[in-house]
């Protein structure tokens, strides 16, 4: 009795769930390509205080967005295990306000700093990722364009504050430099400058992970088209083809009405 009350229970709280995702999912995904902008923001021009406030409200809504259906979930552990990263992502913001980081920032200011923005920059393309696979229900060529110019324009946000002023000679020094050398790793064609910091390295692999992930799905979907295109073309001439002889044939038959 008391299992069958229990498993009663666990499937209205998992309905709740659901419904609570399938009603904010539009929200949630507005706000998620918002707070990826804030970070591109941050990491190439700093955040104005009404941004940071407004970076700090997001951050809010998705603390208690997700500490609601962590409360809600049947299995709380296993939610935690499916949804570690925005776990991981929702904590690092909190993180900067902990006093021990704090004293971490003194003995290593520049790399912690360096280690906590590729940390979020990282969770931030996981959620961008799930931001637009909520608005874009058909997971096609035009959502994987739309997340390599995510993860194009952020990832050229967090090469530059990464290796600015790194090197003297042939750097990235300005967002264009960086917007460019990020465009010629996703293409898989490389470049002169390869970075010097770890953060800047550790990212480098990921965006050339990334871009021969994406070089093969064009390819493929560029094959696919061509293929289907001439495969198309082939059908609609065999078509033509017999009506011609089906005409032909006609003419050629004797009028037995004589």
């Amino acid at each position: 009795m008391e299992e069958d009350i229990r498993r009663r229970v666990d499937a209205q709280r998992s309905s709740l769930v659901r419904r609570l995702e399938s009603r904010l999912d539009v929200p949630l995904a507005v706000l998620g390509l918002a707070w990826l902008a804030l970070l591109v923001f941050e990491l190439t021009l700093g955040l104005s205080p009404f941004l940071a406030r407004l970076g700090l409200a997001i951050w809010v809504v998705f603390v208690i967005d997700f500490g609601f259906k962590f409360a809600l979930a049947p299995d709380r552990v296993r939610y935690l295990r499916r949804h570690w990263l925005t776990a991981l992502s929702l904590a690092i913001p909190a993180l900067r306000s902990v006093r021990a980081l704090r004293a971490l920032r003194v003995l290593r200011a520049a790399r912690t700093v360096r280690g906590l923005r590729l940390l979020r920059l990282v969770t931030s393309w996981n959620r961008g990722m799930r931001a637009l696979g909520r608005t874009m229900r058909r997971r096609g060529f035009g959502y994987v364009m739309l997340l390599t110019l995510l993860v194009l324009v952020s990832g050229a946000a967090g090469m530059y504050a990464f290796e600015r002023g790194v090197s003297p000679e042939r750097g990235i020094d300005d967002y264009g430099s960086a917007l460019w050398w990020t465009a010629m790793i996703l293409a898989t064609m490389g470049s002169e400058y390869w970075p010097r910091t770890p953060e800047g390295r550790l990212l480098c692999l990921l965006l050339a992970v990334y871009g021969f992930t994406v070089f093969g799905y064009v390819t493929a979907a560029l094959a696919s088209f061509f293929i289907s295109r001439d495969t198309e073309q082939q059908a609609v001439r065999r078509r033509d083809t017999a009506r011609e002889i089906a005409a032909l044939r006609r003419q050629e038959q004797p009028d037995h009405r004589a």
